[in-house]
């Protein structure tokens, strides 16, 4: 599956928010990129924000447009907010669930741990980064790959603990309990933009 591989700071800059994690290039320019970056633009016009809304979803959860459109069709089909329901699917992807539980240091680095068959759902290798965990399922460190580097390295960092999931950093394991309440997750999100724009 293609994924963006191009410069990150470059698009956390364009948004104005660290959405790859704390980074000194924003704090060194805190303007967009490119030689209008340090210019002023007019007012944005509606369209304009919400588009950039979903660009900067689409990033934060590492997602292309067909993907990110398959799971906005899926949510709308959902009973309950369109916009909730997305977030709620974002969040329960395999991918962002090793980063969640503190497997990986960044959403890219567990995309990587799981494509490589290092990660274990119900106890069995499941190397599909997009595949949508279920409340009650199991999610392992595979234990031959227990003592990489990067894995120790990554749950040896202190992250806040989630309601949605369980974890246990001593022997890598953890618990997806349900998928999440909106105001549970931390991302600086305003998904009715999102729903707006693909009403058009």
């Amino acid at each position: 599956m293609a994924r963006y591989r191009g410069p990150k700071q470059k698009i956390a800059r364009r948004f104005g928010e660290p959405i790859f994690g704390p980074h000194k290039a924003l704090e060194r320019k805190p303007y967009g990129p490119g030689q209008h970056g340090r210019g002023r633009r007019g007012k944005e016009s509606e369209y304009s924000v919400q588009l950039k809304e979903k660009q900067k979803v689409k990033h934060t959860y590492g997602l292309l447009e067909r993907q990110f459109r398959n799971l906005f069709e899926k949510a709308s089909r959902r009973k309950g907010v369109t916009g909730e329901n997305l977030l709620k699917f974002l969040e329960a992807r395999l991918d962002n669930t090793v980063y969640r539980l503190g497997f990986a240091r960044t959403r890219r680095q567990a995309r990587q741990l799981v494509t490589h068959g290092h990660i274990l759902v119900n106890d069995h290798v499941l190397d599909i980064p997009s595949a949508m965990l279920k409340p009650g399922d199991l999610i392992a460190v595979r234990p031959a790959s227990r003592n990489l580097e990067v894995i120790r390295d990554a749950a040896g960092r202190g992250k806040r603990n989630l309601p949605w999931l369980e974890v246990d950093k001593a022997t890598l394991r953890g618990k997806f309990l349900d998928f999440p309440q909106r105001e549970d997750i931390p991302e600086n999100i305003r998904e009715q933009l999102i729903v707006e724009l693909y009403s058009k």
